[in-house]
């Protein structure tokens, strides 16, 4: 038995599979090395995913690809790799980044640029089987952008900074029963506040048409291009997408990348069942 791992900062997909059979997958919260422990991802496996597994035994998976969010470094790869044997003790385990795993769910064995939209942002240029470039990511304090943690702080921000109608703001608050108190709390003192944030992007989405909302979105996806994607200096390549947020502003997207001069290829919710359909090859 295989078995394919994709893990972003606020989901987790596993998806178990025998070389040309059908896939079971099964989801858990979220996998960030970086922003959590390795007790606290343990925990997660152990808690989340072991007691969904109604009649597959761990000790029968043999392949073990895991691309996630987090796994940029060999040392965090390294542990990663250490903990999932834990629970995989028979597996030979590979951990790559998810930027990797959304470069070949998007692109296959074709040449593109492979961005992911979610949680966090990333993108990379890929030749067909490997990243051989990439514009670092720098995580939600320095980076993200075009990101739902980076669209849920603009929200707050221009809510709170009077930049919004202010139907648009009262109606914010009132949503999520907030106050610029409660909003401090979560964002400076509470764990995970980039989950926090980003949980604010479902209402922009609701409100894309209302002009200020809009040219917020326009904004923020014009810097994810201008900081990321135009740095590759291809402007000929489609552009893939693979994230929630990307799936959900899809449009938006394909409006920024037209005023760029660039051509959107595929944009997809998840890379899992590519993912499984890229690795269930005869051994």
């Amino acid at each position: 038995m295989k078995l394919v791992v994709d893990s972003g900062s606020t989901n987790t997909d596993w998806g178990f599979f025998n070389t040309g059979s059908d896939m079971r997958a099964f989801r858990t919260q979220g996998i960030n090395p970086c922003h959590q422990s390795i007790d606290e991802i343990r925990s997660i496996i152990s808690n989340e995913l072991t007691e969904q597994l109604d009649g597959i035994d761990l000790k029968e998976v043999v392949n073990v690809h895991y691309y996630g969010a987090g796994c940029a470094t060999d040392s965090i790869c390294a542990q990663m790799s250490a903990l999932l044997s834990e629970f995989l003790p028979n597996a030979l385990i590979v951990v790559d980044s998810d930027m990797l795993g959304a470069a070949r769910a998007l692109c296959g064995r074709s040449e593109g640029v492979a961005c992911v939209l979610g949680t966090g942002s990333n993108s990379c240029l890929y030749n067909g089987s490997e990243i051989i470039d990439q514009v670092p990511s720098l995580g939600y304090i320095l980076g993200d952008e075009g990101s739902s943690t980076a669209l849920g702080r603009r929200l707050i921000s221009d809510c709170l900074k009077r930049q919004l109608p202010e139907s648009v703001s009262r109606e914010f608050m009132e949503r999520y029963s907030l106050t610029k108190e409660i909003i401090i709390e979560n964002v400076y003192r509470k764990p995970l506040p980039n989950r926090y944030i980003a949980g604010f992007a479902p209402f922009l989405h609701e409100k894309r048409n209302v002009p200020e909302v809009h040219k917020l979105l326009i904004q923020c996806f014009s810097e994810f291009f201008t900081r990321n994607v135009m740095n590759y200096h291809k402007p000929w390549l489609p552009v893939h997408f693979i994230g929630s947020l990307a799936n959900s502003f899809s449009a938006e997207l394909t409006e920024t990348a037209d005023s760029l001069g660039m051509t959107i290829g595929k944009i997809m919710a998840s890379p899992l069942e590519s993912l499984v359909e890229y690795h269930n090859l005869p051994d």
